[in-house]
C-alpha cells in the first residue's frame, strides 16, 4: 500500500512540476498565437473605451471573445485610465500585450513593450467642433423621410443583418432614414476596418493634387531599387497589384495578424516582403499593400508632425468628418489598412464626398477626375478597381455582375470592411447606403438585398 502511495505522490509531483513549467514557457517565451491573441485583445479593447467611450469588459466579451477565435475566450484585460493604456494576456498574465492611447491618434499596438516612446506620437490639436443644429452634412441633425417603404426596410432585422449597430442612408445629399443597434448612436464611433483603406487612398489623392506624389511613382522604398521591386509603382500598390508576397489570412499568425499585433514597424515589415508575382499582373489583397501607402504619403508630406495632422487638416475637417480618428502604429505609420473609427454619419460624409467626385462644399479637394480613376476596374482585377474600392459587392467576387442581377445599377460601388462594414454609393440614384457592425463572415451576410430595396424604394 505504502508503494501504491509513493508512485500517486511521485506522479502528482510530476504533474505539478509539468505544470509549472508549461506555465513558465508561456510566460517566458510564448507562441506567437498568443501573443497576436492578447495583442488584438489589448488593441480593440483600449481603441472602443478611449475613443468610443464603451466598457472594456462588454468589448472583451462582444467584439473580442464571442465572435473570435477560441484561445480568445481566456483573455483577460487590464485597462489603466490614468496611463492611458490597457493590458491583456491568456488568463491575464501570459503572453502579455500592451496598447497606449495617445492624444488624436487613438490607440497603438506596443509589440516591443516601449510605452514611453509609443506615447509621444500624438497630436496635441483638439478637432473643431460639430454644428449639433444644422443639418448634415453641414451637422448633425437629420430630418429622416418619412415614407414608410424605407422606414419598414431600415427596420428589417433580417435585411440589416445580425450585429448591426448603424445603418445610415442618404438620399440626394440628405439623410433620409438611419437606425442603430442597442448601445450604439448617432455618436457613437465605430471602427470600419478595411474601408480605412478607400479613405487612405484619398488621402493620397490630396498628395497628387499638390503635386507631393504621382501615380507613377517608382523606386518607392530603398532596398527596392537593387531589385524587381523597382518596378513596383504608387498605381500598382493603389490596385492591389504590386506582386509581393502577403499572406491575408486571418485567425492564425500569418502576415496580417503578425503586422498588426507583432511588429511596432508595420511599413518596414510590409516593405521587406519579396515578389513572388509579376507587377501589375497579378491581385493580390494586401493589408500590407495600404499600410505602405500610408508610409509614403506620410514621407511626401515631409515634415512628421505636420504628416501626423494631414488626415485631419486635408480630409477630415473640411469634409465635417470631426469624430474621425486614424490610428498610426508604434512607429507613428498611419495603419492605412485597418484603423479608422468615425460616426456612421460620417461614414457617410465620406460616401457622399466621393459620390461628388472628391469635391465638398464646392472646394475640389481631390484631383478633377481622381475619383473616376479610382472607380476604374483594376487591370488584373474583374472585382477590385484601381484605387482601393470594390466594384462588386460583398461576396460576389467570384460571381461578378451578380449584383446587378439582384437589382443594383450597374455604376454601384463600395467600400467595405472587415464584420460586415460597408458603405454603398450609387451616382445614378445619388444614394449613399452605411451599414456598420459586427456581423462575421460565417453568419453569410450580404448587403445587397438591404441596398437594393432602398433604390427601389426611393427612386
Amino acid at each position: 500500500m505504502r508503494f501504491v502511495v509513493k508512485i500517486v505522490k511521485w506522479l502528482l509531483g510530476l504533474i505539478v512540476l509539468a505544470i509549472a513549467a508549461l506555465f513558465a514557457w508561456l510566460y517566458i517565451a510564448p507562441p506567437e498565437l498568443i501573443r497576436v491573441g492578447s495583442g488584438y485583445s489589448a488593441k480593440i479593447v483600449c481603441s472602443n473605451v478611449f475613443i468610443a467611450g464603451r466598457d472594456a469588459n462588454e468589448v472583451l466579451a462582444v467584439d473580442v471573445q464571442a465572435p473570435g477565435h477560441p484561445l480568445l475566450r481566456l483573455m483577460r484585460v487590464s485597462v489603466d485610465k490614468n496611463r492611458g493604456t490597457v493590458s491583456a494576456g491568456l488568463l491575464g498574465f501570459l503572453g502579455k500585450s500592451e496598447a497606449v492611447a495617445r492624444d488624436g491618434l487613438g490607440c497603438a499596438s506596443v509589440p516591443d513593450g516601449d510605452v514611453g516612446k509609443a506615447r509621444r506620437t500624438a497630436i496635441h490639436a483638439s478637432p473643431s467642433p460639430t454644428n449639433q443644429d444644422a443639418l448634415w452634412p453641414e451637422g448633425e441633425r437629420v430630418d429622416a423621410s418619412q415614407k414608410p417603404e424605407v422606414s419598414k426596410i431600415v427596420g428589417d432585422a433580417a435585411l440589416a443583418g445580425t450585429g448591426m449597430r448603424a445603418m445610415v442612408v442618404v438620399k440626394n445629399g440628405r439623410v433620409v432614414a438611419e437606425r442603430y443597434g442597442d448601445g450604439f448612436s448617432a455618436s457613437t464611433p465605430l471602427l470600419g476596418w478595411s474601408m480605412t483603406k478607400t479613405v487612405n487612398a484619398a488621402i493620397v489623392g490630396t498628395l497628387v493634387k499638390d503635386g507631393k506624389m504621382a501615380m507613377t511613382n517608382q523606386g518607392l522604398f530603398a532596398p527596392w531599387k537593387a531589385d524587381g521591386r523597382a518596378a513596383i509603382s504608387v498605381a500598382d500598390m493603389m490596385a492591389m497589384s504590386s506582386g509581393l508576397e502577403f499572406n491575408e489570412d486571418y485567425g492564425d499568425v500569418a502576415d496580417v495578424t503578425r503586422m498588426l499585433y507583432l511588429e511596432p514597424d508595420m511599413a518596414g515589415f510590409a516593405e521587406s516582403k519579396p515578389l513572388t508575382g509579376e507587377v501589375g499582373k497579378v491581385f493580390s489583397y494586401s493589408s500590407g499593400t495600404a499600410v505602405m501607402l500610408s508610409r509614403l504619403w506620410q514621407d511626401a508630406v515631409g515634415d512628421k508632425a505636420k504628416a501626423l495632422t494631414w488626415p485631419r487638416t486635408a480630409l477630415f475637417q473640411p469634409l465635417g468628418m470631426h469624430s474621425a480618428v486614424l490610428e498610426t502604429d508604434e512607429q507613428g505609420t498611419f495603419v492605412g489598412s485597418s484603423y479608422l473609427y468615425a460616426t456612421a454619419h460620417d461614414w457617410a460624409r465620406f460616401g457622399q464626398f466621393l459620390l461628388q467626385g472628391g469635391v465638398w462644399d464646392g472646394n475640389q479637394i481631390l484631383p478633377a477626375g481622381f475619383v473616376d480613376w479610382m472607380r476604374e476596374p483594376a487591370s488584373a482585377s474583374k472585382v477590385y478597381s484601381k484605387g482601393q474600392l470594390w466594384i462588386e459587392a460583398p461576396g460576389d467576387e467570384e460571381n461578378p455582375g451578380a449584383g446587378v442581377a439582384a437589382g443594383l445599377p450597374k455604376d454601384t460601388y463600395w467600400m467595405e470592411g472587415h464584420d460586415g462594414q460597408t458603405v454603398a454609393i450609387i451616382p445614378s440614384e445619388q444614394l449613399v447606403v452605411v451599414r456598420l457592425g459586427l456581423t462575421p463572415a460565417t453568419f453569410n451576410y450580404r448587403p445587397q438585398a438591404m441596398v437594393g430595396a432602398l433604390v427601389k424604394a426611393l427612386h
